[in-house]
């Protein structure tokens, strides 16, 4: 007969929005085992799988705390309460909890209060009273044994009135019948049932034991502050980028560029300081999701999206934005895994802002195979493989703008853009490899632009700091000689030096930032930026490392950048020890440029 051997859930922490999928193993009447589902409609020798959920209510009221959402909050920020913030972010476990959060606290309470400084200034002093000895505006009668009424999402009840099933001042509320269940805003603070139990197809009577598993207290999902647009033409407005509509006027169009964390690369053992929770893939790709779509770009460049992961999931979902999506997986001679666990880059644009014209793929693997045939002599051609072969690809688009800007003395022209995507995955001591494969693309680009009057874009993470060869390469046309970097050459491939050069006037949009004059926003940003390099001082935070490893560049005579998304302060990172964290879901940050097309001048 069938039987169930073992039901356990992968994180017993549920999240709401991420989808739970419990671990159910079963023994056949063959006495084989399977974790393949047994559905009503396709029974097994006469006996099918059946499931529920359960919200389990306590009479007690729970609520969680904003900074550690698997701890049950005892106290209350009545701040917060007074400026009408979200009420979930009032919430602390203890009052050290409030102490270690109040600097980035404080700036809910800021934004909240310059939002509403025009209605007269009804803030009084209830901000800032909170000091390091503890003291502060606080509400300290949360707890287990009091019941409070007042535990409010926005407007409507935290906890319905609705009576299912009571059992010893706890009320079951069935909220589900089928494998899978996603937690919703009602099951915030409430424990879940799973149960699975053999039934007898015939007469619809379970048999046998029901398997039962209780999950941890439900979470709401953290949300990320958002970050603001800074407008860097001159203007000193600050755009902000919501569900409202796009920042963008009619002639500007936004990318995108962001290296989302390849689950493969997500383990606890790189992480161990980002929660088992948080650091799950069923989480980690709503928080990703819910971040994208937030920014509205036109174009979307990210790299390390697994090949399973771009056709079951971002694909499909950003289709339902308004996205098309191109995609290149990396070679695999050199990955061992499975083959629908490597990763690859992936570039979608909205159909209402651009067409689609062509698409190139790079693959180093190829050109590495190229070189070292002309090259390398034979009997070295095989360590010369072993060193060049590193699986990396570049994904290049073509784009037709559906937008103009050309003005009515130009009207007709078409407005194409070239889009490269690329991540630049090769290890730190392989400085040559590096620099060759950035040459290589560059080397591509280069024919894209004699051949047509283009503008360009070079997004992606390239593993390389800011004054590294590579990016000096990138941003400079040329990489000096005597510049460190080359010393690393074992292969000669980077001989002659002279050749290390480009003819695009590439720019990093990110150093709009440096050249800013003064105006709202502005000075935050500068102190972001590494004033030697116009960088940002990072765009890669982990507990071993901090630095720049990602850019968006352009084409300085064709594209002007009109402004730029803000960048995040390491200090507010820190609070969660680095990235990945359940706030930010990579261990890099999102980088987002708008940018305008120059009137045409033939380069």
């Amino acid at each position: 007969m069938l039987s169930v051997l073992r039901v356990h859930l992968p994180s017993d922490i549920p999240i709401v929005g991420c989808e739970l999928t419990p671990y159910v193993l079963l023994r056949r009447p063959d006495k084989t085992v399977t974790t393949d589902d047994v559905p009503e409609l396709a029974p097994l020798d006469g006996h099918f799988l059946r499931y529920k959920w359960f919200r389990i209510q306590s009479d007690k009221k729970v609520a969680v705390c904003s900074i550690h959402p698997s701890e049950q909050a005892t106290l209350q920020c009545l701040g917060c309460v007074k400026a009408k913030i979200p009420v979930t972010k009032s919430y602390h476990c203890s009052p050290k909890c409030f102490s270690d959060a109040w600097q980035h606290h404080r700036v809910l309470h800021d934004r909240a209060a310059s939002a509403v400084n025009e209605n007269g200034n009804e803030e009084e002093e209830v901000f800032g009273r909170f000091n390091s000895s503890g003291s502060g505006v606080l509400n300290t009668s949360l707890s287990g044994s009091v019941s409070s009424t007042s535990l409010t999402n926005g407007s409507a009840p935290l906890y319905p009135a609705v009576v299912t099933q009571r059992s010893g001042g706890e009320t079951w509320f069935e909220v589900g019948r089928s494998k899978t269940y996603t937690p919703t805003a009602d099951d915030i603070g409430h424990v879940l049932k799973f149960e699975c139990v053999v039934v007898d197809a015939e007469s619809k009577v379970p048999v046998g034991h029901v398997n039962t598993i209780l999950t941890s207290r439900v979470i709401p999902a953290p949300s990320p502050s958002p970050r603001r647009l800074v407008p860097v033409n001159g203007a000193d407005v600050m755009g902000h980028l919501d569900s409202d509509g796009r920042i963008s006027s009619s002639g500007t169009f936004t990318v995108l560029s962001y290296n989302i964390l390849s689950d493969v690369y997500a383990t606890s053992e790189s992480y161990s300081y980002c929660p088992s929770w948080a650091l799950s893939w069923p989480y980690r790709k709503q928080n990703l999701l819910r971040e994208i779509v937030g920014y509205r770009a036109d174009i979307v460049c990210l790299q390390e999206v697994q090949s399973d992961h771009f056709e079951e999931f971002f694909a499909p979902e950003l289709d339902k934005h308004g996205y098309q999506a191109l995609y290149k997986r990396k070679t695999n001679e050199v990955f061992t895994g499975g083959a629908q666990a490597i990763d690859g880059c992936a570039t979608f644009f909205r159909r209402d802002r651009f067409s689609h014209v062509k698409k190139y793929e790079v693959e180093f693997n190829k050109a590495a195979q190229s070189l070292t045939d002309a090259m390398i002599p034979s009997n070295q051609k095989k360590s010369a493989l072993n060193r060049l072969v590193k699986d990396n690809v570049a994904l290049i688009v073509v784009l037709e703008a559906k937008f103009s800007n050309q003005g009515a003395d130009n009207p007709g022209k078409r407005q194409l853009l070239c889009v490269a995507n690329t991540h630049v995955n090769v290890h730190q001591d392989l400085k040559d490899v590096k620099l060759w494969q950035v040459h290589t693309l560059l080397k591509g680009l280069e024919k894209i632009a004699a051949s047509a009057d283009i503008p360009m874009l070079v997004c992606g993470d390239f593993s390389s700091i800011p004054g590294s060869a590579p990016h000096t390469l990138l941003a400079m046309g040329k990489v000096d000689p005597s510049h460190p970097d080359l010393q690393v050459d074992p292969l000669n491939i980077l001989r002659p030096l002279s050749k290390l050069i480009h003819q695009l006037p590439l720019v990093s949009a990110y150093s709009s930032f440096a050249r800013l004059g003064v105006g709202l926003g502005m000075e935050q940003q500068r102190r972001r930026m590494d004033p030697t390099t116009n960088e940002p001082l990072f765009t890669n935070c982990t507990r071993d490392f901090i630095g720049t490893l990602d850019y968006i560049f352009y084409t300085a005579d064709s594209l002007t950048v009109e402004s730029l998304l803000e960048l995040l302060d390491e200090e507010s990172l820190r609070k969660d020890t680095a990235l990945p964290s359940p706030e930010w879901s990579s261990d890099h940050i999102a980088l987002l440029a708008e940018f305008r097309c120059k009137p045409r001048i033939r380069r």
